[in-house]
């Protein structure tokens, strides 16, 4: 799939500077998804082994074109990278000499970080939003400010926790209020 290939080719900064492009070219480009059903891919991507960007072309070749599809966008993602690297290898030390090297990954780093940023904000614009989501964001916030070293996993782990028991809370409640309405 030339989507994935050239998202491989020209992103830097990892998987998740690779999502708003990714989601750019599968939602809004090509229509290969639907917004919702992008937020629960990455959602999943997320919290399966493996690189998030590798996960996500993985799913959506699935959904586009079933294993071959899945096998094709794994690999055109990948390739890319993997070309690159070898080359920068032979040359790392003095590649990375370079004065306009180390400029350029300077201003790479500021691009990445803005590119994760506006990932995490189209997936919470993308979330149905109640009172309690603002407040755990904000505790969110605060539990990584004041633990910064804390793993991804417990991050991961946590979210699905606290997700399952106000889920299972407004269940409760709907159903409450569906027996009240039929009394």
């Amino acid at each position: 799939m030339k989507t994935f290939f050239k998202v491989g080719l020209f992103t830097f900064g990892g998987g998740l500077a690779m999502l708003p492009i990714i989601e750019r070219e599968v939602v809004e480009k090509y229509g290969w998804l639907k917004p919702e059903e992008m937020t629960d891919l990455i959602a999943i991507a997320e919290s399966t082994p493996g690189p998030i960007a590798v996960n996500t072309a993985t799913f959506v070749g699935y959904k586009v074109g079933k294993f071959a599809g899945a096998i094709m966008s794994t690999l055109s993602l990948v390739f890319p990278s993997l070309v690159i690297i070898t080359v920068i290898s032979f040359f790392v030390d003095e590649f990375l000499a370079l004065e306009y090297v180390n400029y350029a990954f300077m201003g790479i780093r500021c691009a990445v970080g803005l590119l994760i940023f506006l990932a995490a904000v189209k997936i919470f614009k993308g979330n149905k939003k109640y009172w309690y989501t603002y407040v755990l964001l904000a505790l969110a916030m605060l539990i990584m400010l004041l633990l910064p070293n804390l793993s991804t996993i417990y991050i991961i782990i946590g979210g699905g926790v606290v997700g399952l028991i106000i889920n299972l809370i407004s269940f409760k409640t709907n159903k409450k209020v569906e027996g009240d309405n039929n009394a």
